[in-house]
């Protein structure tokens, strides 16, 4: 049963930043929902820094600066709880610390490290294998980004299924098609220019680059104008990434202009011919959605969540197969196929709302303060 008297609720707030990657985005934008999902309750972010950030939340809303070196989680956040106890602790994209309220809620993006070892480092892996674990078995509630991450846990990690709650990401208002003149003006802004197929990530192995790059190859002597546009910071172990470019017949056609604000990313949607994320591993894979809600298709891999988050809209490829990824994309730059593909898109993205997110969440961290009886002498 849903808590209703006014709680206090922590929420580790250190992955909110103004550069964002999908899951500093996804904190941002669940902390906004679900704290406006309940504004008679009390909120107390806490952030590893010495300056708030602007965010949309409740008048009252504390933003508690607690900067420290190392082990920022284990000892500062940890000291900070055992000295003013809270209700709940919500932790969007990190891990829970060792002292914690009983009910602690937390969001596990993915176990994609389980399934693609060679693109993490070692200590990566354990690292990601040990927090994922002990998150998962101390929170009293998890809440998996999708259907395919629950599986997930409760195939590897034993997690009881009716521990895990599923609710996937929402869409931001502001991704929707855009003007010509404000995509032109982005695209001469970041050194761009059309026609381009877009990728939007961090640039690692896993996100399968170095297999877009050939059957970019592939398709570049009938497109002689298509470019291909890999937008995003460069990530670890990128050197495979760096080969294939190097390797590429068409690398003066490669346009990689680092990490975009996010007040351009719909401008790129809308100004692309196609998305592409032929990932080999995602636990949600965001940049699909809100492509769709700007008008662009999206070709994906069949792996992880990305079938279950692009649904019947998206075009779904073997990502191990260069010649399937290349004969993707040329399905997208068909007119017809594109006509298509961009109506269901759009009806698609329209389904997934950060406002019932927000609820969502809130009635998970509710539910886990009634389950527990959460914790004793707020202050």
């Amino acid at each position: 049963m849903a808590e209703s008297r006014p709680l206090t609720i922590g929420i580790d707030a250190s992955r909110v930043s103004e550069r964002q990657t999908g899951t500093e985005r996804y904190s941002r934008h669940i902390i906004e929902a679900l704290t406006a999902a309940g504004p008679h309750h009390r909120y107390r972010l806490y952030r590893n820094a010495t300056e708030p950030i602007p965010l949309r939340v409740p008048a009252g809303t504390e933003q508690r600066l607690i900067p420290f070196p190392r082990l920022w989680t284990h000892l500062r956040l940890s000291a900070e709880l055992a000295r003013h106890r809270v209700d709940a602790l919500f932790v969007p994209a990190h891990v829970i610390p060792p002292v914690h309220p009983r009910a602690s809620v937390v969001t596990i993006h993915d176990l994609g490290y389980l399934y693609e070892a060679d693109a993490h480092t070692p200590s990566a892996r354990r690292y990601l294998d040990w927090s994922t674990r002990w998150s998962a078995r101390v929170a009293a509630r998890v809440i998996a980004i999708s259907r395919a991450t629950r599986d997930d846990l409760i195939r590897h990690y034993h997690v009881p299924a009716e521990k895990i709650g599923v609710i996937p990401h929402g869409i931001d208002e502001t991704f929707t098609p855009r003007p010509p003149d404000e995509v032109d003006r982005w695209l001469a802004n970041l050194g761009l220019r059309r026609p381009y197929l877009l990728y939007v990530g961090t640039l690692q192995p896993r996100k399968n680059l170095a297999r877009l790059i050939a059957a970019f190859d592939r398709l570049a002597a009938e497109h002689p104008d298509l470019r291909l546009v890999l937008a995003g910071k460069r990530g670890w172990l990128a050197e495979e990434i760096d080969a294939a470019l190097a390797r590429s017949p068409n690398r003066s056609r490669i346009d990689l202009p680092g990490h975009v604000p996010d007040a351009a990313l719909p401008a790129l949607y809308t100004g692309c011919e196609a998305l592409a994320l032929p990932s080999l591993y995602e636990g949600f894979g965001l940049p699909v959605l809100e492509a769709m809600a700007c008008g662009a298709p999206v070709v994906i891999s069949n792996r992880g969540a990305l079938p279950e988050v692009g649904g019947d809209a998206a075009i779904v490829v073997d990502p191990l197969d260069t010649d399937a990824i290349a004969a993707g994309l040329a399905r997208a730059l068909d007119p017809a196929e594109r006509e298509r593909r961009v109506a269901a898109g759009r009806a698609h993205a329209a389904r997934f709302r950060w406002d019932d997110a927000g609820r969502a969440t809130l009635a998970v961290i509710e539910e886990a303060v009634a389950v527990t009886g959460g914790s004793h002498g707020r202050r």
